[in-house]
């Protein structure tokens, strides 16, 4: 291995498609182009921050890991971690379905199920990883996961014949639409509007917009 590949992060993510949906964009009108993250090796755009997170982490000396998700963000910590050659121990709250357990031992994480919910699980995790010298993986809220996250949008630059008149993407802790904001200063694409969908029930994004502050949703509904 040379200098420069010791130099070099590997990336963990794939370059997806950037598809013209003829379906939708005869029922739209116009044309519309889906990023198709759900060929991702862990199956969502997640391993692109997460995995970005992780390369970085482990440059600065990092050598071990925890997380708190049962969901998706968890599956990109399992897959990254085993890509780099490190361990990962995840904590899960009770609500996690059994197939997603199995599915981040297969990816060699040690799995702990602990509390109710995500807030208690996430509590134990951050307990553990002080105690025991592990570097903590949010799932969303960090400046490497969103300039992993930003990697859709150069690559839809590259992909795409002209600019394109908006984005529509998801919305839940924000790690992808900083990612995607991210992405589109570094195309110069700042104009650009964005259309930030979140799921009713579980809108903290827009009610922290309507009241100018972050808030925190008493319970998720839906």
């Amino acid at each position: 291995m040379t200098s420069l590949d010791k130099a070099t992060p590997r990336i963990l993510h794939y370059v997806t498609p950037c598809f013209l949906s003829e379906t939708i964009s005869s029922r739209a009108g116009f044309k519309v182009y889906l990023k198709l993250e759900n060929l991702q090796p862990s199956g969502s755009f997640k391993i692109r921050g997460i995995g970005n997170f992780c390369q970085k982490a482990k440059q600065r000396g990092a050598t071990k890991f925890s997380s708190s998700s049962g969901g998706n963000a968890g599956l990109a910590a399992a897959l990254a971690t085993r890509k780099l050659g490190l361990p990962l121990s995840i904590v899960v709250p009770e609500t996690c379905p059994s197939f997603i357990q199995e599915d981040l031992r297969k990816q060699g994480a040690q799995v702990e199920v602990f509390g109710s919910c995500f807030d208690e699980a996430n509590e134990r995790a951050l307990a553990k990883a002080e105690k025991e010298g592990l570097v903590h993986i949010h799932p969303f809220d960090h400046p490497d996961i969103w300039e992993g996250h930003s990697s859709i949008i150069t690559e839809c630059e590259q992909q795409l014949e002209s600019k394109p008149d908006v984005v529509v993407t998801c919305v839940g802790g924000g790690g992808l639409l900083n990612g995607v904001l991210d992405g589109l200063k570094k195309v110069g694409w700042e104009d650009l509007p964005v259309i930030a969908m979140e799921t009713i029930g579980a809108d903290c994004f827009n009610k922290a917009v309507e009241k100018g502050n972050l808030v925190t949703l008493p319970a998720i509904t839906r």
